[in-house]
């Protein structure tokens, strides 16, 4: 039996293949018609757009939805600017918990502040009346933790990466997050990630890929995302990132094994593998590289032999040339065009060369990139200058060079190391603090829609198409339409950049596969 259809009209369609259309019929979960108001065909259901404009819904390339979840309902440091604010804001919150309830916060970034001392383990305990507290840096490769749960994990000591003074990375941090997050029921995870995909629907996201793996999140809780994918909320594409891992991300049903799996750190950490020493870190330091390049070889043979997509997480240049080198590895056994048709991904991408850069053209790799990342620590005074100096800042993220000599892009956020914000982030890639690195807000929409699309091998989706899947948003656009897109970009050139003062469009409706997932208004 049909379903019912709904027809949209009176709207400014974001339809390349026909610029004068106005209206779409939908019809079992396709677009069936497309064309202007002056023709509609009759439908069961009428919806007034009232000048709004449709484009497709985003993609967002990169989540952690749990931790997202966690994380807007939980204690927001982000606008932290010293460790007494950080000290202050967590007795606060911390004050409405159970005793025995471990606190949670994200987002602190110690490169924005004029005094960049952190609080140590026992001033956290004293500030969280002796609570555990697991704070994730904004990067999430590194905590501060309190002395009550550095006790409560006594092997963290001769973990990689272990301070007594509670900044935890590498090993150690992964064997306190994982305490941590312990604590968290099962009840409030599924809550949290119920929460975040609604939040991503409100903002015109109809599909997320969680990147999941042993060391950022439990088989339960990646099993348990996948199985609400799409019921109400944006689908969930899943990357199990764990090294020969191919089988198990097939069991788990995720789409790849790859996402984070890790070949290097972050830059916010000094963690991520740069072939020139950090500024302002220990001397001589550079980072510290994961994987080998005969590792890289064996997963890229293994989701070969699994018919599966692979990726790894890779943020320095020391770390993708070692990526890259294993992917020159397994071409010796698999051949180029076999890796080429598996669209291999390599997640942040952020320390590129000219010969990194066409090595990703060689073997077909999508770049999974966050352009806020650009926006919120590059440039002139901030944290990617502090940890690489000001020509190393303005080289980071070459969105504009990758995408000029057809890498295959896919934009996300990597919530919630930096938010959910899909127009804010073609603004970003749009604005990039260098100039020469700017890519046109066209280019970078179809990076953050029909890239994210591509990059699961769903290549028919992300375009408002006569029989395409009728996936798409309505928008109210503040500042206007221009050639089917919405202006987020000062007209003046030197207005535009991270405090670009431009109002970005707000989404009323978001469509997955001709259901509403979310409707400005209702609850």
């Amino acid at each position: 039996m049909t379903n019912p259809s709904t027809l949209y009209r009176g709207g400014v369609l974001h339809c390349p293949a026909d610029p004068s259309a106005t209206a779409l019929l939908v019809r079992d979960g396709r677009i069936a018609w497309l064309g202007t108001d002056a023709d509609v065909p009759s439908a069961d259901r009428v919806v007034e757009l009232g000048g709004a404009l449709v484009t497709p819904a985003f993609v967002d390339a990169h989540v952690h939805a749990t931790d997202t979840g966690l994380a807007l309902s939980g204690l927001d440091l982000s606008a932290v600017r010293s460790a007494g604010e950080l000290l202050d804001a967590v007795s606060a919150f911390a004050a409405g918990l159970p005793g025995d309830a471990v606190v949670l916060g994200h987002g602190w970034d110690e490169s924005a502040w004029v005094d960049a001392a952190l609080p140590d383990a026992a001033e956290l305990d004293r500030a969280a009346g002796g609570r555990r507290v697991y704070l994730s840096q904004a990067s999430i490769h590194s905590a501060l933790v309190s002395a009550g749960l550095l006790a409560a994990c006594p092997e963290v000591v001769a973990a990689a990466g272990y301070a007594a003074s509670g900044w935890l990375r590498r090993d150690a941090h992964h064997v306190v997050r994982a305490a941590a997050f312990g604590s968290v029921s099962r009840a409030q995870r599924v809550a949290a990630q119920r929460r975040a995909l609604e939040h991503a629907a409100s903002l015109g996201v109809a599909a997320v890929h969680e990147c999941g793996g042993p060391d950022i999140s439990d088989e339960e809780d990646f099993t348990g995302l996948l199985a609400i994918s799409g019921a109400g909320v944006p689908e969930v594409y899943g990357y199990w990132g764990e090294l020969l891992g191919a089988a198990k991300a097939r069991e788990l049903g995720a789409v790849g094994a790859g996402g984070d799996l890790f070949a290097d750190g972050a830059l916010g950490s000094r963690t991520a593998h740069v072939s020139a020493a950090y500024l302002d870190g220990e001397a001589g330091a550079c980072g510290h590289g994961y994987v080998s390049a005969e590792q890289v070889r064996d997963h890229l043979l293994d989701c070969a032999a699994h018919g599966l997509q692979g990726g790894f997480h890779a943020i320095g240049d020391a770390a993708i040339g070692t990526v890259l080198a294993g992917f020159g590895l397994a071409a010796r056994s698999v051949g180029v065009d076999r890796l080429r048709a598996a669209r291999h991904r390599v997640e942040h991408a952020e320390i590129m060369t000219k010969a990194l850069i066409a090595g990703f053209v060689e073997y077909g790799i999508v770049a999974s990139m966050q352009p806020a990342f650009d926006r919120l620590w590059g440039g002139a005074g901030r944290m990617y200058e502090s940890r690489l100096g000001l020509a190393r800042s303005l080289e980071s993220n070459p969105m504009g060079a990758m995408h000029g000599v057809g890498v295959a892009l896919a934009f996300g956020s990597d919530s919630p190391v930096t938010p959910v914000d899909p127009w804010g982030s073609v603004r970003a890639a749009a604005a990039h603090h260098n100039p020469a690195q700017r890519m046109s807000v066209r280019a970078a929409f179809a990076a953050h829609t029909r890239g994210g699309w591509r990059a699961v091998h769903l290549d028919n989706e992300g375009v408002l198409a006569l029989g395409a899947p009728a996936t798409f948003a309505v928008w109210d656009t503040p500042a206007g339409v221009e050639r089917g897109l919405p202006v987020v970009l000062a007209e003046d050139p030197e207005v535009r950049g991270a405090d670009d003062p431009t109002p970005l469009p707000v989404c009323r409706a978001t469509v997955l596969r001709g259901d509403v997932i979310y409707q400005e208004g209702s609850s």
